[in-house]
């Protein structure tokens, strides 16, 4: 199994938005439901390569045919609601960082989000060789190019890595660009990787 592990961010090692802060948003949008989500999603992409806030909220909206009465409220809550981090997963971090295992992390991030995130989540972040987020490098996941850009950056090839991301099609794109790469459960199954 290779020494280097690169994993995903959000789903992975950071959690995915709870039922409180969607409905925050949805309350901010003045919107709610599946077309909402159905537009933030699809128009996400391009937020992820690097679109402006202010950007990516006007093209929800026209997606939906209407306009945000508070567009920074509603980037804000977006942003609070993508900072919380699974604490077994950070200390899982530093324990294969602590036994010499080469980290990276790979992550669709938008920008505005990288400041608060860094600021919040330093300490574990520092255990990682190479941080490549989507929005710094203008291409998401499962875009071949960032998985390429990820191993260059730290140091080895795509064989060299073992992926872990929690959504399966960046995991076959993982795979097709040569990287060991499996769908993520839980620390445990990290574990047993390595040890397998």
């Amino acid at each position: 199994m290779p020494d280097v592990i690169v994993f995903d961010l959000f789903g992975v090692i950071a959690r995915t938005q709870t039922p409180e802060a969607v409905r925050e948003i949805e309350e901010i949008a003045g919107v709610s439901g599946a077309p909402f989500w159905d537009a933030y999603w699809a128009l996400r992409p391009g937020y992820d390569a690097g679109q402006d806030s202010a950007a990516y909220w006007a093209d929800v909206a026209a997606a939906l045919g209407t306009a945000f009465p508070d567009v920074p409220a509603l980037i804000d809550a977006d942003l609070r609601s993508w900072t919380d981090v699974d604490e077994r997963m950070v200390a899982l971090v530093h324990e294969l960082a602590d036994g010499g295992h080469a980290l990276g992390l790979l992550s669709n991030i938008i920008a505005d989000l990288v400041p608060r995130f860094e600021a919040r989540h330093g300490g574990w972040l520092s255990r990682f060789d190479a941080l490549t987020y989507s929005c710094a490098i203008g291409v998401a996941k499962p875009d071949p190019r960032a998985y390429r850009i990820c191993a260059e950056r730290l140091g080895v090839k795509p064989a060299d890595v073992l992926f872990i991301d929690d959504t399966e099609r960046n995991v076959v794109a993982a795979r097709e660009t040569g990287m060991t790469a499996e769908v993520f459960t839980g620390p445990d199954q990290v574990r047993a990787l390595l040890a397998g």
